[in-house]
Formats: structure tokens, sequence, C-alpha cells
């Protein structure tokens, strides 16, 4: 089984501004999810409760967090899966934050040299541009830092601004619609950045390419 993982607050689930969205990480988790050819399961972080690390370090005896919260119930799903499909979302540059967070508490997993992700294979996506970015950059060290393989893929994509469906984005100064096409009396379907076809062309190839690690890392 691959797990896929989104940090993003959109989903196609009603979220806390009562939106029903559909944002691109979710979309792009999904897709390389479906093109493995292998069985799998996609958990949304939206909604979720994830706490930072509080570093206690009462997680060094045993590589077990005691923050209660939703971290441990995906953590043991990991620990489950072939493979790790994770995406996050380029805000202000950076990672967002329960992203941040969710990752920081795999502090939990590498005391006393143990590295409970050793050798874990696993996909790095970001949305937001597509162009390298301190978010992946972040994700990347600390799977690194857990002793995970190099990615098997990562994978840029333009996110759709928020702008477009704040309901004030065609008149606000502040926001990128007016600042992309000028002063709207009406934001239109053309003025939604598409996720590119190269961007699924890529997807698509990451995809395969981990569905064939994980049945070639099944066989030994």
């Amino acid at each position: 089984m691959i797990l896929g993982i989104s940090a993003s607050g959109r989903s196609s689930v009603r979220n806390e501004c009562d939106t029903l969205t559909k944002g691109v990480t979710e979309e792009m988790v999904k897709y390389v999810l479906r093109n493995t050819g292998e069985s799998f399961e996609y958990i949304s972080l939206n909604g979720k409760k994830i706490l930072g690390c509080q570093g206690c370090l009462k997680c060094a005896s045993d590589n077990v967090c005691v923050l209660e919260d939703d971290w441990a119930e995906i953590r043991d799903k990991i620990f489950e899966a072939e493979a790790l499909v994770f995406g996050a979302p380029v805000y202000y540059g950076q990672i967002n934050s329960i992203g941040h967070a969710f990752l920081e508490r795999t502090f939990s997993l590498r005391h006393r040299e143990t590295f409970k992700l050793t050798g874990k294979p696993n996909v790095i996506i970001t949305a937001g541009t597509d162009q390298p970015n301190p978010a992946e950059d972040y994700i990347k060290m600390m799977f690194r830092g857990n002793y995970m393989t190099p990615p098997i893929g990562s994978l840029r994509v333009r996110g759709v601004s928020q702008c477009l469906t704040c309901g004030y984005g065609q008149t606000c100064a502040a926001g990128s619609v007016v600042g992309l096409y000028g002063y709207l009396d009406e934001i239109k379907d053309e003025h939604f950045n598409r996720i590119p076809e190269e961007s699924y062309n890529r997807a698509n190839i990451i995809a395969k390419r981990l569905g064939s690690i994980v049945r070639s890392n099944r066989k030994k």
C-alpha cells in the first residue's frame, strides 16, 4: 500500500471557511496515487489536530511521541505503507504551518539510532510555484534526517490563488487577481490558473516509477 498525505487546508470536503474547494495539492497527490498501479490510501491533514513538537524529549526512550492529537494514527499508517507521497502548499515562500508541524513531529522517530522510517521510498509534491522552493527543501531535509530514500521524484505545480475565491479578489489592490489582470467586474473561468498538462505528464512519470520501485522492493 502507498500512502498519500496532503498538508493543504483546501480539500474536496468543506473547510472551516465553509467553501467547497478542491486544492491543487490534493489533486496532484491523488493523481500520483491513482497512477502507481498499486493500492493506496489518501489522508488530508485538513481538519486534523497536529501540534508542533514541544521539545519535551519524552520520546527519547522509546521513539513514541506523547502528545495527544491526530499525529499517532497517521504515523502508524506511514509505518505500514510501502511508500509515501507527501504534498504541501507553499505559503509566503515556505511550507504551510500544519505541513511543517506534521513533519516536525518525525523528530520522535529517530532517537538512539533507531530511525524508524529508514529506506522509505517517497515522492514530494509542492503546490504554489513550479520553481525550486524552500517548502520542497524543508520536506527533503526532514525525509533525509529520517534516512528515507532520496525522493523518487519531486513535482512542483503552480497553485490556484485564494484571491480568486475569497469573494473580493476582483477589486482588492492587495491581492493577486488585480495584480495580474487589473480591476475586474467579475472573476471568470479564464482567470483561474489551470494545472498545466506538463504537470500531469510529470506526475504520471513519477507515479509509474514509484509503482515499479514498490513492486521491485516487494520481491526482495
